[in-house]
């Protein structure tokens, strides 16, 4: 996909492409219309340092009951092997 902007409507913001990807990716992740891993993708970066942007921003990371279950879950059959 391509999406063009023209200049004047961005003049005066000093954004660059990866700056506008990464801002595109936080806004996606922020609506929960993607997951950490397509968001970090579309920022072009790793997990991890998606996470630690999003932390920087003061932006929570999407963990709810059910992924705690999960991951308990996880545990318990890792415990058992």
């Amino acid at each position: 996909m391509t999406i063009e902007v023209q200049d004047e409507v961005l003049r005066g913001l000093a954004l660059t492409q990866p700056q506008a990807l990464l801002d595109l990716a936080v806004g996606l992740f922020t609506e929960r219309r993607v997951s950490l891993g397509r968001a970090a993708a579309v920022a072009r970066l790793t997990q991890l340092d998606f996470q630690m942007e999003l932390s920087r921003r003061g932006i929570p990371l999407h963990y709810d009951v059910a992924d705690l279950q999960a991951d308990v879950a996880t545990l318990a059959a890792l415990r058992e092997k």
